[in-house]
């Protein structure tokens, strides 16, 4: 797999909330993270970014060992990520925060951000509107957006759709669908299950921080203990 987390063991100080869990993601390819809340789904996230301290277990990005570099450095290497909230800079235009994405970047960025405005055409249409005054759905575009003007090799997305519409959300889910078919690692956690395990090539089910399952999206929605306890049935 291009980005995995191997038997990833650690927290954030107290108690170990990741206890040997293992997730990855290959390129062109969308791994969805469900689970309960608590289960650890944007702990292992942070792993792989980064951002908390492993007790055991290693992080590998294209066969390369990255558990000891800094989240500023696995960015350099192509990794980009997206949080759940405070995700833009809500008094920069959308065109601002889109070159705020390109700032570790010394070559041209027009191709890409062109790229953007044809992924997102509303970002097009509000690129000098400050972000702050678009709706939850703009705003989550708007972040994604400057994750790609990074041109990462893998796309990590904390819960993309929390807090907007059912419909934002298939329309999020379809923008991302774009992204995987450019070639694009994507990694993702998100709440709602169900829908994302519907575009996910693999899938991993994480239950206080150790896999309870791991298959593809479709083996997932079809398995009827997933369903019954964590799909509602």
């Amino acid at each position: 797999m291009y980005l995995i987390g191997e038997n990833l063991r650690g927290g954030y100080g107290g108690a170990d909330i990741l206890k040997g869990c293992t997730v990855g993601v290959d390129k062109g390819e969308i791994a969805v993270i469900v689970g309960p809340n608590g289960a650890g789904k944007s702990t292992a996230m942070k792993a792989m970014l980064g951002m908390l301290d492993l007790n055991e277990g290693k992080v590998l990005l294209d066969g390369e060992e990255i558990t000891e570099m800094t989240p500023q450095a696995r960015v350099a290497h192509g990794v980009a990520f997206v949080p759940q909230t405070s995700n833009v800079f809500t008094s920069m235009t959308v065109e601002e925060n889109l070159e705020m994405g390109a700032f570790l970047r010394d070559d041209d960025i027009t191709e890409t951000r062109d790229m953007v405005f044809e992924l997102f055409p509303i970002l097009k249409e509000k690129r000098r509107q400050p972000a702050g005054e678009l709706s939850g759905g703009q705003r989550q575009q708007v972040a994604v957006g400057r994750a790609l003007m990074t041109r990462p090799a893998v796309l990590m997305l904390d819960e993309p759709t929390a807090g907007v519409s059912p419909i934002v959300m298939d329309e999020l889910f379809d923008r991302i669908l774009e992204v995987r078919a450019a070639g694009v690692a994507i990694l993702m956690v998100e709440q709602n299950a169900r829908q994302a395990l519907n575009i996910a090539d693999r899938g991993y089910v994480l239950v206080t921080g150790e896999n309870r399952f791991t298959d593809t999206g479709e083996a997932l929605l079809a398995n009827p203990e997933v369903r019954r306890s964590f799909l509602g049935g």
